[in-house]
């Protein structure tokens, strides 16, 4: 034993590994919450941006909106692709991003009648979901894992790609 180093008890250590034991707890449970946050937004997300982003051999086309329900806006589908069909009919989610009246780029979903945005404006308006579980990962991580530059990253990942999809819509 060093002179100037006081002697540990075993009082002390056991304080000691139940402290390493609770720290290591809660990185583990918060890492594991912001990871299933980002899987989350990811998950969400997916549903309507791999028809914009994996557009190859996907029917290409414009949608005139004539007409908005509570959940669903419908109008005709033109063809721009080859092989493309017109649709006296197609629905596409109602949103701020949908209004009657105007005509919109869409990928029509595989063996269905629903279609979604495409082009810059539809990519980033499918990964809605991912930016706003960057922004909700952000404050696990600041608060949970206490690792505020990482957190600070993530929510301006969130903020930039939900500003740019706003002013892109």
């Amino acid at each position: 034993m060093i002179p100037a180093m006081p002697a540990v008890t075993s009082d002390q250590s056991s304080r000691r590994s139940a402290y390493a034991a609770l720290r290591f707890g809660r990185l583990a449970t918060m890492g594991t919450v912001a990871v299933l946050i980002l899987v989350a937004g990811v998950w969400g997300s997916w549903g309507s941006a791999q028809h914009v982003m994996l557009g190859r051999g996907r029917e290409h086309g414009t949608m005139t909106v004539t007409a908005c329900g509570a959940d669903t806006c419908t109008g005709p589908y033109t063809p721009r692709s080859a092989g493309s069909t017109a649709r006296a009919r197609v629905t596409i989610e109602e949103s701020v991003a949908v209004k009657k009246g105007r005509v919109y780029s869409v990928t029509v979903k595989p063996g269905s009648g629903e279609v979604v945005r495409s082009g810059p404006a539809g990519l980033l308006y499918s990964w809605v979901p991912f930016g706003g579980a960057l922004l909700l990962a952000s404050v696990v991580v600041a608060g949970g894992l206490r690792l505020t530059r990482s957190a600070w990253v993530l929510a301006g990942a969130g903020f930039v790609q939900l500003t740019v999809t706003f002013l892109t819509l």
